[in-house]
């Protein structure tokens, strides 16, 4: 098993970029037996007076989770993940679709042998998550 680095306040997770396509709202829709209709028809999200087909917002929170998985290295250092919805993250149906730009911060290192990991996910320069917090096993 590989040596963890020590996990210290105001260390930067590397940023992480990610694609979000048609393709994977259909697979996440599959999934999770969520088939609404605003993630994956143009006219019924028009309809309904959105700006076009939004992710799904567990889908958003999901990737932006593993900006902190990936940086861990174990998924089962991660103990609570929490996350408010402020902003859709808008696919195009192109073979492009929407980057969703990710950071990290590690805010705090607590004596119980946790952190907690400020995550700021961007789409089109704007936060779509608010208050995301991770806190993650130091050890």
């Amino acid at each position: 098993m590989a040596e963890i680095a020590p996990i210290t306040a105001g260390a930067e997770l590397p940023p992480l970029e990610l694609r979000v396509r048609r393709a994977d709202l259909v697979r996440y829709a599959g999934a999770s037996l969520d088939f609404n209709p605003i993630h994956w028809n143009d006219r019924v999200a028009d309809e309904v007076g959105l700006p076009g087909v939004i992710a799904h917002g567990m889908y958003t929170m999901a990737i932006a989770g593993r900006l902190v998985t990936d940086w861990l290295g174990d998924p089962g250092r991660l103990v609570e993940y929490s996350a408010r919805f402020i902003r859709p993250v808008i696919v195009p149906n192109d073979d492009e679709g929407a980057l969703v730009e990710l950071t990290g911060k590690v805010r705090d290192v607590r004596e119980d042998g946790t952190a907690r990991v400020d995550i700021t996910a961007r789409f089109q320069g704007k936060a779509v998550l608010g208050k995301a917090i991770a806190i993650v096993r130091t050890r």
